[in-house]
């Protein structure tokens, strides 16, 4: 009576993990049967994506795992000569793990800054402002070269340069652009000629 007891329990639970949707924070175990080096376990960023070589940037918010699996099967298929492309994803841990400040949106600031790291925005922020929390620009910082990178969901990168001197002579205002969560903010030493 136990075993059988235990068997449809093990089903239940393996029907539940199964049919669960992908949300951020979630970590995931894939496994590539036909290439061992691309088994990794890898995290559901805060826009739902995952990142997977070969395969690039992979939509998996409200995905279940095996959903998932078909998709990512789908992109490595033409790497593989081998039609019976065997891909695994299992769900590993889900966020109840992952501290809630972690899964707030944040924008990030390096470079000649005086505080860099990771920043919560809670509201519409600006490149002034942002640059301003992390407490203004440090003495070497090139004020001409400022970058904001920006990730699309496809994956594709844009990048807008901020010309502090300009803003502060008042020209280029159109340069204070809006942030959005995952934003990188790039300060550069200035060089010699700078």
């Amino acid at each position: 009576m136990r075993t059988i007891l235990l068997a449809v329990f093990m089903a239940i639970f393996a029907t539940s993990a199964f049919s669960q949707t992908l949300k951020p924070g979630d970590t995931l175990s894939i496994t590539v049967l036909q290439d061992p080096k691309l088994d990794r376990t890898v995290v559901v960023d805060p826009l739902g994506e995952i990142a997977f070589p070969l395969a690039g940037h992979i939509r998996a918010r409200g995905l279940t795992p095996l959903a998932l699996e078909n998709v990512l099967r789908a992109k490595l298929k033409p790497n593989y000569k081998d039609d019976a492309l065997d891909v695994t994803v299992a769900l590993a841990n889900a966020p109840k793990d992952i501290p809630e400040e972690d899964l707030k949106p944040k924008i990030f600031i390096t470079g000649e800054v005086l505080r860099p790291g990771p920043y919560v925005i809670r509201q519409p922020t600006r490149l002034m402002q942002a640059i301003s929390l992390a407490g203004g620009l440090g003495p070497y910082a090139a004020k001409k070269r400022i970058q904001v990178r920006r990730r699309a969901p496809g994956g594709d990168e844009t990048i807008f340069v901020f010309n502090y001197r300009a803003y502060e002579a008042g020209e280029d205002l159109e340069g204070n652009v809006a942030l959005r969560a995952g934003d990188v903010i790039m300060v550069p030493e200035r060089g010699f000629f700078d």
